[in-house]
């Protein structure tokens, strides 16, 4: 059976109650609180308070207290007027059970339409969201295209300049070459005309003499029968134009110049390019250039630039899965690690980094000293200074002269100085 709670102050005003409640000690929460319009009850088993209000209330914006032994209710009226009890008087137990049980029918209810104004404000939110981010997608999608259609119009106009070039180079050569054919024809032309006019009889004593026959005609020549014919100019002779390309000279001198692991090294990245991965299940609903992973980086780049450092992560990590042997990629994921807080994650892409940097030359330099500064920083972090000191004083050794990482490895030294002097 349970024990009643009885005692109770209440008073009102024409738009509200207000109601009292002692707890005796008793521990409450709101879970032990149900009211609707025109029934509140407390149950603290094996305490219960219960009351059937004298006129409906609003339930919604009524208020709960709870606090120093006590609940204060403040229940708003439906109605402005005073109430002659705070409960019904006289009720039967027949109409006090109809109005307990339509109190629970109306708290199922209510409770049952909380739920689905609920469900439907978070589809609408979801909807709200995917048309958002849908219009993103889109406007980036636009902005590409018209990167994409600048670009193509740049570069016909560009190949249109070259064939017109090559048009006019083309017009000029056979002109030229029209020019020559005809300053040759006219020196053929003045020497045989000047060989002619040698050739004629000098006297009119010789026209009188009889003239020969030459041999196998019937018919007499004027001209001598030792001229010798016109000799053209002989064709050019052919030849083969040996052609030699200077070869590829490297920053450094030649005394110290390290000839094989440069060239080792460019043999690396050569196959590096060439080597992707198109067999992945993903990239059935990407776009051609979304395959390429110099597109994902610099596209991870662009993210890194604007904060938003999980999309980079995520345009690194499918590059790397369409071509893992590209040390950029892993350099770049461990700086947005950095930002993320991802300090172990930060140490192994450096890692994998300088492992791909090998072997070291001039041209990857810039790359390492980045490798080890972030893995440095990262070791710092976790508050391993040794090894981050480590990683600095290797960055300082490919590069002397950098004084913001000079000044980064002083401060470690006075770190682990500190730490030395502390234990």
């Amino acid at each position: 059976m349970p024990v009643w709670l009885r005692e109770y102050s209440w008073r009102q005003t024409a738009a509200a109650v207000y109601l009292s409640l002692p707890l005796r000690g008793l521990p409450v929460s709101p879970a032990n609180i149900f009211c609707t319009d025109q029934y509140l009850k407390v149950s603290i088993p094996p305490f219960l308070f219960e009351a059937f209000l004298y006129a409906p209330i609003d339930d919604t914006n009524s208020t709960a207290k709870i606090g120093n032994g006590i609940i204060f209710f403040t229940l708003y009226k439906k109605e402005v007027a005073i109430w002659d009890s705070l409960t019904l008087a006289n009720a039967s137990k027949e109409k006090l059970q109809y109005l307990r049980q339509d109190a629970v029918v109306k708290a199922h209810k209510k409770a049952k339409e909380e739920t689905e104004a609920k469900k439907v404000k978070e589809q609408e939110h979801k909807k709200y969201a995917l048309e958002a981010t849908m219009k993103l997608e889109e406007a980036e999608r636009i902005r590409i295209e018209d990167l994409k259609e600048k670009e193509r119009q740049k570069v016909t106009k560009e190949l249109e300049l070259w064939k017109k070039k090559q048009k006019e180079a083309e017009k000029q050569n056979r002109v030229q070459k029209e020019r020559e054919l005809h300053q040759e024809v006219q020196e053929f032309n003045e020497k045989k005309k000047g060989k002619n006019n040698q050739s004629r009889i000098p006297n009119e004593g010789t026209s009188k003499t009889r003239l020969k026959p030459t041999k196998g005609h019937g018919s007499y020549s004027m001209f001598s029968e030792d001229l010798s014919e016109e000799q053209l100019p002989a064709p050019r002779s052919a030849a083969t134009i040996k052609i030699n390309f200077t070869s590829r000279v490297f920053p450094t001198p030649l005394r110290e110049s390290r000839v094989a692991e440069e060239e080792e090294w460019l043999h690396k990245q050569a196959e590096a390019r060439r080597t992707v991965s198109a067999d992945l299940s993903e990239l059935k609903d990407l776009k051609e250039e979304e395959k390429n992973p110099d597109w994902l980086k610099d596209k991870g780049n662009k993210m890194f630039a604007t904060g938003d450092y999980l999309a980079a992560v995520n345009a690194y990590n499918l590059a790397i899965r369409l071509n893992n042997k590209l040390p950029l990629l892993y350099l770049n994921r461990a700086a947005c690690h950095l930002k993320l807080r991802n300090l172990h994650k930060a140490i192994e892409d450096s890692s994998k980094a300088l492992e791909l940097l090998t072997p070291p030359v001039p041209d990857n330099n810039s790359a390492r000293v980045k490798a080890y500064v972030r893995r440095g920083t990262a070791f710092c972090q976790l508050e391993l200074y040794t090894e981050g000191l480590q990683d600095y004083e290797a960055a300082l050794k490919i590069d002397p002269k950098n004084e913001a990482i000079e000044k980064d490895a002083e401060k470690i030294r006075h770190l682990i100085q500190g730490t030395t002097q502390d234990s």
